[in-house]
């Protein structure tokens, strides 16, 4: 795994084997982020990463000047690597809180500029999260949320949806706070 662009190109993270994870891939990543250098200004962009596994999208946020990212994770190591590694990268907006998602969206109440969820994809309750999102009013106006998602399941027929972009196995969709 390793950080495309930004301050911190080129650093390679090497997370422990036994983190409960599926990391979004290099292609995929890299593919995502070429669509959001044209959307985006990440200098001033707010971010929250749920189901932050890693930390992979954190630290590509991160590197490329956003400056504040919320990372969100349940599993006790997952949340602890990414506060190290962001210690050790000395990335002083990322913030990690180890908490299961649904409870932190249950009680989070700032709005960001963009938000990326990358849960398990077996996920019982995916396509609850556009809703909760948009319910709980949790993107700024003119925000974004991407959920990564299995290719084969379709989440165009949720409010607030925009467009699916997929690569291999995996999907990116987009939905926008107008």
């Amino acid at each position: 795994m390793r950080i495309i662009s930004g301050k911190l190109k080129g650093i390679r993270i090497n997370p422990p084997r036994n983190l409960p994870v599926r990391p979004t891939t290099d292609l995929s990543k890299e593919a995502l982020f070429n669509i959001l250098q044209h959307m985006v200004d990440f200098d001033e962009t707010t971010v929250l990463d749920l189901f932050a596994g890693t930390g992979n999208m954190t630290y590509e946020f991160a590197s490329r000047g956003c400056p504040q990212v919320t990372a969100v994770d349940a599993h006790f190591n997952c949340a602890r690597f990414i506060k190290e590694t962001a210690a050790s990268l000395k990335l002083e907006g990322v913030n990690v809180m180890k908490s299961d998602v649904f409870k932190f969206l249950d009680i989070e109440n700032e709005p960001y500029d963009l938000i990326f969820a990358d849960p398990p994809y077996d996920l019982p309750r995916l396509t609850e999260i556009p809703g909760i999102v948009f319910q709980k009013e949790l993107l700024k106006a003119g925000g974004m949320l991407i959920v990564e998602h299995p290719a084969l399941r379709k989440l165009d027929n949720l409010p607030n949806f925009d467009q699916q972009r997929t690569y291999g196995q995996s999907a990116f969709s987009f939905f926008i706070h107008a």
